[in-house]
């Protein structure tokens, strides 16, 4: 269990200076540092489907294609521009490379409070948040010495943004995140909350694990952050965002994001004010929904700040799996996995991390009010459900 968990608790306060700073480095949100000018990034184009490496999964005309999975979109393989060179965005997007991905299926739009609910009602899975955290898991991951907390402090809960009354410093991430003992996907932001009405936003509080368990129910995976951010561009290459490079084309709202000053009000410029319905805003060039604000999305891979480093060194990456390990020197004693898209909280004042190449990393046992997923079929398993003018349904 990691301390970002337990994050604002008193213990936590007790704790030394540093080992206050490193969580709240840990936590999951869009970044400490604000990126305000416009990324310098080169002209757009969709992919082509006669490039190299474009569709080198595609079946044959005479090949036998089964039923498209239900609420899924296939994405044709081929070959793109992954992260970003702009000295704008964050170092750990840097440098772009190409990378190669093969054909897979991706869900339309996040994984639903109702679809969750039959999981949990299928299975009797019980998530991460529910737990008692366990001290012998936790300490493991933090600096040696780290008193032991109250174990009333143990009792099951999760992370809650809540707004603050006034402007605060940017660079503590405890001023507007509580750990709320209660709150778990049933109860976004504690034990008087309900996912009543919420059945169709994304499921939230959940952790890398819970997001891991359901795709094994459905018989899907996580996506790699490669397909992921490949699915997000939705054809368009060295994009701003997962639409163009204009944040609001005709002064239209394109995602859900933070509009106000953070963390004091959001004031709903967009429509929504947290969460909003999955499919409430438009679709990017692949018909997918949500790739940009809205909740954070799980990947499967482990998160290392130099990834792109080691993989531009490579002419082209074939459907990268991601490393073997996490790397984060800011948190070196929490391993991470990947999570990409942004949220609701994010803002070009604070971040823009709802960029297509903005990726974090978060412990896979933290969930949060803005951290969901999606899931994808891929490898062997995508190429028998291909079918061929197979069109998405949005269940709204």
């Amino acid at each position: 269990m990691h301390f970002s968990r337990m994050k604002g608790r008193s213990f936590v306060r007790s704790a030394t200076g540093t080992v206050l700073k490193r969580a709240q480095l840990a936590l999951l949100l869009c970044g400490i540092v604000g990126i305000a000018s416009k990324l310098l990034v080169s002209a757009g184009t969709m992919a082509s489907p006669t490039a190299t490496g474009a569709n080198p999964d595609e079946p044959s005309r005479g090949q036998t294609l089964k039923q498209a999975p239900p609420g899924m979109v296939w994405i044709p393989g081929s070959t793109f521009l992954m992260g970003i060179n702009d000295k704008e965005s964050f170092p750990n997007e840097r440098p772009a490379h190409f990378v190669q991905v093969q054909g897979f299926w991706i869900d339309e739009h996040d994984v639903t409070n109702a679809e969750f609910s039959k999981f949990v009602e299928a299975t009797g899975y019980v998530t991460t948040a529910e737990h008692k955290v366990v001290w012998d898991d936790l300490k493991k991951e933090l600096a040696p010495g780290t008193p032991k907390p109250d174990d009333s402090d143990l009792a099951p809960g999760a992370l809650v943004f809540t707004p603050t009354s006034g402007p605060v410093p940017l660079n503590d991430l405890s001023v507007w995140w509580r750990w709320v003992h209660g709150a778990n996907w049933r109860h976004p932001e504690g034990p008087a909350s309900s996912i009543k009405g919420r059945e169709n936003h994304p499921v939230v509080q959940v952790s890398w694990h819970d997001a891991v368990a359901y795709a094994q129910w459905a018989g899907k995976q996580l996506p790699t952050e490669a397909e992921w951010e490949f699915a997000a561009r939705g054809g368009l290459e060295s994009k701003r965002y997962v639409w163009g490079d204009d944040f609001q084309p005709g002064g239209k709202h394109m995602a859900n994001t933070w509009q106000g000053l953070f963390p004091v009000q959001d004031s709903g410029e967009d429509g929504f004010v947290g969460t909003s319905p999955v499919g409430s805003f438009p679709a990017n060039g692949y018909g997918l929904y949500d790739m940009a604000g809205n909740v954070w999305q799980w990947c499967s891979d482990w998160y290392r700040v130099d990834t792109h480093i080691e993989a531009a060194s490579k002419s082209v990456c074939r459907d990268p799996g991601g490393p073997a390990e996490s790397y984060d020197p800011a948190d070196p004693y929490a391993p991470k996995r990947v999570v990409k898209g942004g949220s609701f909280l994010c803002n070009p004042s604070y971040c823009e991390s709802y960029r297509p190449s903005a990726r974090r990393g978060t412990p896979p046992d933290t969930g949060s009010s803005h951290t969901g997923f999606r899931c994808v079929i891929s490898g062997e398993n995508a190429q028998v459900t291909r079918l061929v003018g197979g069109e998405p349904s949005l269940t709204k």
